[in-house]
């Protein structure tokens, strides 16, 4: 069976997909323990945001996200999440594609003790910048990666966005 895979762009403003990318984020949070941000601080950073959203549709028209990517102008991707049933399909390694297609530099942080998200990141190419201590709010560790250039990288990120 073949899923439909529909890009949609949420512009700063744009509330589009806005509680469905909550309730995601609150799944993952629930399941993981990460993205443990307070709602107020994620919608106010959304509605900010550029946020690059990936959906299938049933043949009802309803819609399912598969994962998004909130970006804001200068390639730091404030949050990145993949629904667990479409992990290992490429949606994350599209989603970043996108925000490296459309911005020179892309950088983020990321939970140091989230292995599962280093090891992603770091299977895209991107590099630890620096170690921050008591970073997040519960006072858990961070990484600051920025996405490296090696072997134009990023080229083939946009290629596989564009192919």
């Amino acid at each position: 069976m073949s899923v439909n895979v529909d890009t949609e762009i949420a512009r700063p403003g744009d509330e589009s997909h806005v509680d469905a990318a909550w309730e995601l984020k609150e799944r993952i949070r629930q399941a993981e323990d990460v993205l443990k941000q307070r709602k107020g601080f994620f919608t106010d950073a959304y509605r900010r945001s550029t946020v690059y959203v990936l959906l299938t549709r049933d043949g009802d028209g309803d819609e399912n996200l598969m994962g998004f990517a909130a970006v804001r102008r200068d390639g730091y991707i404030l949050f990145l999440a993949v629904a667990p049933e479409f992990r290992g399909e490429g949606v994350g390694k599209r989603l970043v594609g996108q925000v490296a297609e459309n911005h020179d530099s892309v950088t983020c942080h990321a939970r140091a003790s989230n292995e599962n998200a280093l090891g992603f990141y770091e299977h895209l190419g991107f590099e630890v910048e620096r170690h921050i201590e008591n970073y997040y709010e519960d006072g858990g560790d961070a990484y600051y990666l920025k996405l490296g250039d090696r072997g134009g990288f990023t080229e083939r990120l946009s290629e596989f966005v564009r192919g």
